[in-house]
């Protein structure tokens, strides 16, 4: 049955219809009395389920930044669930454990950070941010002597955070979880591409942690870390590279993240450019035992010594083996695929772009990686009715947006199914729409 769904996802139309919708009441029913036979369940799964799932796995979704899954990715998935691990030391999933390792050198080679980080496996951006965040605040808040794992946040040095007025909400969501409320963050004026103005850079100190950004949601474009860095004063580093940092993967995007290596710790998602299933965010962090002891749990039947549990170094005590999907992902692609999809995506955007522009559209953000942002000098609400005429005609999924105060559409091309017939197919389904909003 997946087999089936993967043949012919490029035959469907992206957008869920009225009618699969509808038919999901079919799962409105009391829990069966009696044990069911599996493939039976499978089979309603498939039959109702199946046709009510947005087609993010073609290569006509631009709605998110994510891409659809690698098909070596998605066949690791399939076998560690079969595996059944838990990522919990190297007692409990000694594979898992291992690839794990494997896996965090691989990316801290190809992304070009410094070899002795720590890389944790978490469930996305949110948790890798507020993995590293964690870190951060413990390491400051212990410069002071103060033990936030004994002593709490009553009464506790007040951190300063210094942010981008566009920094992504997850950053901020984890901020919050830590215990800092956005009220307190000196917010940082952005250019029109929306990167940090470091000339704007309030005075940081060693009480501080800068949250920088590379990959904005909209252009695409990153925050000029090499002079963030250069003025941090001893503040800690953060960035926010959910997408972005895997432009250090292709010398041609690389030069878009200078001075990024220098940061202090980073955030990327595997499910983002890496093409991976859902659930592989990584937290990076130059200083492990800042991580270590912000994340260690202490048990009387867990390891002493050694390398640390990856329970040790994430919030997750027990988890899947998603460190094999990013492994897969990695050993599959190899570091020359790797250089080559997010080259090729980056063109697709541009040619997206082109083709925009020749329809009457302004491109609002310098195209710099895998986003495009397009406007029409039109009413408010053509964005929303154009993104939803192209929605339902099943040719592409993408989405309205507001930015820099402009009504647009966004597009972010990530997935590495997505093939120039794809873009002429959406570039076409953009024309027809165009009548529908009066342009």
């Amino acid at each position: 049955m997946a087999k089936t769904y993967l043949q012919t996802i490029h035959d469907r139309a992206v957008a869920v219809s009225d009618e699969a919708i509808a038919a999901l009441s079919g799962f409105d029913t009391d829990m069966p009395t009696a044990a069911t036979d599996p493939t039976e369940t499978l089979c309603l799964l498939n039959t109702l389920g199946s046709p009510a799932t947005t087609a993010t796995t073609s290569g006509r979704f631009f709605g998110l930044v994510v891409g659809g899954t690698l098909p070596a990715a998605l066949g690791a998935r399939i076998l560690t669930s079969a595996w059944d691990q838990v990522v919990f030391n190297d007692a409990t999933s000694p594979i898992g454990v291992k690839l794990e390792q494997v896996a965090a050198k691989w990316l801290l080679d190809v992304l070009g950070l410094p070899a002795q980080s720590s890389v944790g496996f978490v469930t996305g951006a949110t948790m890798a941010n507020f993995t590293c965040l964690a870190g951060a605040r413990h390491a400051i808040l212990a410069q002071q002597g103060w033990d936030v794992l004994e002593r709490g946040l009553w009464g506790a040095p007040r951190l300063r955070v210094i942010a981008g007025a566009q920094s992504h909400v997850t950053v901020l969501k984890a901020l919050t979880m830590l215990g800092v409320g956005t009220d307190v963050i000196e917010w940082v004026p952005c250019d029109e591409q929306g990167r940090m103005d470091a000339n704007h850079l309030p005075a940081p100190d060693e009480n501080t942690i800068i949250l920088a950004q590379s990959g904005n949601v909209n252009s695409g474009a990153s925050d000029p870390v090499a002079q963030i860095v250069e003025r941090a004063n001893g503040a800690w580093v953060h960035v926010d590279g959910a997408f972005g940092l895997w432009a250090a993967a292709s010398d041609t995007t690389r030069d878009q993240l200078a001075g990024y290596e220098s940061a202090d710790s980073w955030v990327v998602d595997g499910h983002k450019w890496l093409n991976t299933p859902y659930e592989c965010g990584l937290a990076i962090c130059k200083h492990p035992t800042s991580v270590h002891a912000a994340m260690a749990t202490q048990a009387p039947y867990l390891k002493v010594g050694g390398d640390a549990a990856p329970k040790d170094m994430v919030p997750e005590f027990s988890r899947s083996a998603r460190g094999v999907e990013i492994w897969a992902a990695l050993h599959s692609l190899g570091r020359d695929g790797l250089s080559e999809m997010i080259n090729r995506t980056s063109e697709h955007a541009q040619t997206l772009a082109a083709g925009l522009r020749k329809q009457g559209f302004e491109v609002l953000n310098e195209v710099v990686l895998n986003q495009v942002v397009a406007s029409l000098p039109l009413a408010d609400g053509w964005a929303a009715k154009l993104a939803a005429d192209v929605q339902n005609s099943g040719d592409a999924w993408f989405g309205p947006t507001n930015w820099q105060g402009r009504e647009a559409i966004r597009f972010s091309v990530s997935s590495w199914a997505t093939t120039d017939g794809d873009i002429q197919r959406t570039l076409d389904a953009i024309a027809c729409a165009k009548e529908g909003v009066g342009f």
